[in-house]
């Protein structure tokens, strides 16, 4: 059995529909579905069963694996980097997540982790995945701590040689519907040119970098689920890896690849940046993909222009804009 943890969300759905394409259907998906939506994003896609979290949790405290598991993939998480509950974080993010380490250890399992970009704070120490490292960085928020806390355990522990934490850049594509306000631009951005006409994003409050210069290191999700089959594929490479494209982008790049996606000219509006967020802004980000490379991953990566064409045309227009299997 693979086990997908937080396999209606976002990235984890995603990689469900990843496995449906490598002909595996024999899949658990574990989440916590509550009120929300994300459970369009399960429509379509092949598996053999859904555990709540709670559930997952007790089997994995009884020492039992009914699952026979083969692999867990485990992107269940709370992703919100405004979320202040820091004990919330603390016990969903960190402490569950050694609970599923331990729990793939145990049982002889691949264990893959979604870490976070959001562990490199503002970047003062550069974007390099190297273990030794990992001690030095400063997460601007609790979201980044509670990840940043797994990665120092796990190096602690001296698990790292046998498990894999991905460092996710900032990742869009399809299955993000459900995700608020932590959609990526690209998405906000879609509906709001079609309502208004025109997209509005933040002021840059340094001098280096004007309105709409601020950068990050945008990946297709298709490219990150890729990279964690070719993980599952390759149960000898491990450690933390970052997942990006390793180029900078500017916001004024994606609006203009989103413009460009809806066949219409540019129209961007400049608008000042909340208070409440400006001090743990990342100006910049971009990701060290040399360790991913001289692991012997050779995907080519989807630039952002073609990532946001596929994702505007192909699923966002789409009435039916889900990735499925069948």
């Amino acid at each position: 059995m693979y086990i997908v943890t937080g396999g209606a969300g976002f990235i984890g759905s995603a990689m469900v529909w990843k496995l449906n394409r490598m002909g595996i259907d024999d899949i658990l998906v574990v989440d916590n579905l509550s009120t929300s939506d994300k459970w369009k994003n399960l429509v379509g896609l092949r598996y053999q069963d859904y555990l709540h979290r709670d559930q997952f949790l007790k089997f994995m405290l009884e020492g039992d694996d009914p699952f026979e598991t083969q692999a867990v993939i485990h992107m269940g998480a709370c992703s919100s980097t405004t979320e202040l509950d820091a004990d919330f974080l603390m016990e969903n993010n960190y402490r569950y997540t050694q609970y599923v380490c331990r729990f793939c250890l145990d049982h002889d399992a691949r264990f893959i982790n979604a870490s976070s970009a959001a562990t490199y704070g503002n970047g003062e120490f550069g974007f390099n995945d190297a273990h030794e490292g990992i001690d030095r960085l400063n997460p601007l928020n609790m979201y980044g701590y509670s990840k940043q806390l797994f990665d120092l355990w796990a190096k602690d522990a001296n698990v790292l040689d046998r498990i894999v934490s991905l460092k996710f850049f900032n990742v869009f594509g399809p299955n993000e519907y459900h995700k608020d306000d932590m959609k990526s631009v690209i998405c906000k951005a879609h509906s709001q040119i079609l309502e208004t006409g025109a997209l509005k994003l933040f002021k840059s409050y340094r001098d280096e970098y004007p309105d709409g210069g601020q950068k990050r290191d945008f990946v297709y999700i298709k490219d990150c689920v890729d990279i964690m089959a070719w993980f599952l594929e390759n149960p000898d490479k491990n450690g933390i890896f970052n997942i990006g494209t390793g180029t900078a982008r500017t916001w004024n790049d994606l609006a203009n690849s989103v413009f460009a996606a809806l066949g219409r000219e540019p129209n961007i509006e400049y608008i000042p940046m909340p208070e409440s967020i400006r001090d743990k802004y990342q100006y910049f980000t971009q990701a060290d993909m040399d360790k991913l490379r001289s692991a012997g991953y050779d995907g080519e990566m989807t630039t952002l222009e073609d990532g946001a064409k596929d994702y505007v045309q192909n699923y966002l227009d789409k009435e039916d804009r889900y990735l499925k299997s069948r």
